[in-house]
C-alpha cells in the first residue's frame, strides 16, 4: 500500500471509524460512495469494538510478505451494532477458533515495508476473555 493511501485510511483503520447512511441510518465500513438506498450523504460512525466470529479460515499459505506469521485467523466478524467486517483474529490458535466466539476490537502491528519502511498499524480482533 503506498504512503498517501495508507495515511488517507488512517482514522477508520485506526480508530474503527465507519459511515452512517444520513437517509436511511445504513451502517457502512469500509466507507462506500454510494447507500443502498441511492443517498451519497454519509456522516462518520463510530463501530463497535465487540463482536463475535461467524465464519473464519486459516491462512497456511500466506501472501508474500505475510509468510512468517502463519498460519493465522482472517474471520468475518459481526460487530455488537449489526455492521461486518473482516479481520484478523489474534491472541488464539487457529484450532480453538469457532463460529460464535466473543471477540474484541485491538489495535496491533500490521506490517512494515521493508526493513527500514514504513510500520503499518491496523486493527485485528482477540477473545473476549470471561
Amino acid at each position: 500500500m503506498s504512503v498517501p493511501r495508507y495515511w488517507r485510511e488512517e482514522k477508520p483503520r485506526y480508530r474503527l471509524i465507519g459511515e452512517e447512511c444520513a437517509k436511511c441510518g445504513a451502517k457502512h465500513y469500509p466507507r462506500t460512495p454510494v447507500c443502498s438506498c441511492g443517498s451519497t450523504e454519509f456522516k462518520p460512525y463510530k463501530l463497535a469494538e465487540t463482536g463475535k466470529v461467524e465464519s473464519w479460515t486459516v491462512i497456511r499459505n500466506a501472501p508474500l510478505g505475510y509468510e512468517r506469521f502463519t498460519p493465522y485467523v482472517v474471520a468475518l466478524i459481526e460487530l455488537d451494532d449489526g455492521v461486518r467486517v473482516m479481520s484478523q483474529v489474534v491472541d488464539v490458535e487457529p484450532e480453538a477458533v469457532k463460529s460464535g466466539m466473543k471477540v474484541e476490537y485491538t489495535f496491533r502491528k500490521v506490517t512494515e515495508d521493508g526493513q527500514a519502511g514504513l510500520i503499518q498499524y491496523g486493527f485485528k480482533f482477540r477473545p473476549i476473555v470471561d
